[in-house]
């Protein structure tokens, strides 16, 4: 159906996460409308970003430096980090423009069943951070999946003699309707509530 060239572009378009079939085809086609040197800049920008991006050595967040930007930023607040599975969720917080702290990636959540223990994640470096620095309060912000709460219970009992430990409030997204949002949702808003201002 396709020429060589062009299934071997789709098939590996396809191993990205979230793009199916029908979208690799459809990237892969328009790749293809693009001039040459359009097609050179995303293939080099892919490359750099691949050699130049690493993880910052003291959060964990990826980093073209050795410390990132946010953990060399001296308007941070240092007393409390807020702890995450991934960078993703570094950057979901910092588009809140809500939190002014520093981070910690932990590199993934507990899961057995994947063969990922404590060990596997940045769990160690981070009682160690706590123990370092002056933190009086660490957030858990992990999603809450049977792997997250899991997660969320390990390293909130390994830190809790260290530091005050928290966790974000889960609720019902904007827009959402009572009658759709599954027990566990409810459970977590109203544990979660708080005095109107």
């Amino acid at each position: 159906m396709y020429t060589p060239p062009l299934a071997r572009l789709i098939e590996q378009l396809q191993r990205l996460p979230g793009v199916g079939p029908k979208t690799a085809q459809r990237l892969a086609l328009h790749i293809l409308k693009r001039s040459e040197a359009e097609v050179q800049a995303l293939a080099s920008a892919i490359i750099e970003a691949k050699k130049q991006v690493g993880l910052c050595q003291v959060c964990f967040h990826l980093s073209a430096e050795p410390i990132c930007e946010i953990c060399r930023n001296p308007n941070r607040d240092s007393s409390t980090i807020c702890v995450v599975a991934d960078s993703r969720d570094v950057i979901a917080i910092e588009k809140t423009r809500e939190y002014s702290g520093k981070y910690h990636v932990l590199g993934g959540v507990i899961s057995p069943m994947d063969g990922i223990g404590p060990e596997q994640l940045n769990i160690t470096p981070l009682v160690q951070r706590v123990d370092r620095e002056k933190v009086k309060e660490i957030i858990l912000a992990i999603s809450p999946s049977v792997e997250g709460e899991t997660t969320t219970l390990y390293v909130g009992q390994l830190l809790r003699p260290f530091t005050k430990v928290t966790r974000i409030a889960f609720g019902l997204p904007m827009g959402g309707d009572l009658e759709y949002a599954d027990e566990v949702t409810l459970a977590r808003a109203l544990e979660g509530r708080r005095e109107l201002d």
